[in-house]
């Protein structure tokens, strides 16, 4: 199956963002992708959760949610629509929703970001607890291809940092995870940490990043990149804008599996 990660450097305006992850969208399915991902906060990359708790949307109900569904269905793809904030049970907290959509344009699946971002640096700090609703359960979707079904384990960013949470999908194909990791974590542990869950898992990781200068000031590292289920990099971008290609093999996961059966060897 032929697969896509479609790095963004999403900036203020949340049209601006939608109508470049739609281009993105259409050029990734152009070039045979069946399944595309977006990074997290596609629509919308503020300084703070503010705006991000300003455009929630109610689910199944708002302009992002619509225009993401318009282009599954257009493109004939499943859409993995990075993170769409959603509105939470109060007026204070959004909910960061991974949705994704079959080539029909529905609903298949949804996640909410488990695992908040904690971080102080100087001048540099991030507590989305403050601000943002954690998801509770783990989620995963079957996607359908004319080569056969592709179980998905979903995830988010800082989630990438807890292993518990990947065992609990319990032996995905692949791993999908929307980021926007700083730079400063980036540049020391993003690699290290996509490379060990595709090894831990023994299955495909497909991060998208975003990465570059945003709008708003913040830096994000980028490098979205395919692994493969014996940790080595199929993909990789640097920075900026751009379409990651590449395709996955069912038998490489098997293969993988067969000659390190780890999964056999587990006692906790």
């Amino acid at each position: 199956m032929r697969i896509a990660a479609c790095q963004m450097v999403s900036g203020m305006s949340i049209e601006n963002n939608v109508r470049t992850a739609r281009a993105l969208i259409a050029s990734a399915a152009q070039s045979g992708a069946e399944l595309v991902l977006l990074p997290e906060y596609f629509a919308l990359m503020p300084q703070d959760g503010q705006g991000l708790l300003e455009m929630a949307e109610e689910f199944g109900n708002g302009p992002v949610q619509q225009a993401m569904s318009e282009a599954a269905k257009e493109a004939q793809i499943w859409l993995i629509a990075g993170t769409i904030p959603l509105k939470s049970d109060d007026d204070k907290h959004f909910i960061d929703a991974c949705i994704v959509y079959n080539p029909n344009g529905e609903v298949a699946a949804r996640y909410d970001k488990i695992h908040l971002f904690q971080f102080e640096r100087g001048q540099e700090r991030y507590h989305e607890d403050q601000i943002t609703q954690a998801g509770k359960e783990v989620r995963s979707v079957n996607i359908e291809t004319w080569e056969g079904v592709w179980k998905v384990g979903l995830s988010v960013c800082f989630d990438l940092r807890f292993p518990e949470l990947f065992r609990k999908l319990d032996t995905p194909d692949i791993i999908t995870l929307p980021a926007a990791f700083t730079t400063f974590t980036g540049r020391t542990h993003w690699d290290t940490l996509v490379r060990a869950r595709a090894i831990e898992n023994q299955c495909y990781v497909l991060a998208c990043a975003q990465g570059g200068e945003h709008e708003s000031g913040r830096q994000t590292w980028g490098h979205t990149m395919l692994i493969d289920p014996w940790g080595t990099t199929v993909a990789e971008l640097s920075q900026g804008e751009g379409v990651l290609l590449a395709e996955v093999y069912e038998n490489r996961i098997k293969q993988a599996r067969e000659i390190l059966p780890a999964f056999k060897s587990r006692a906790l």
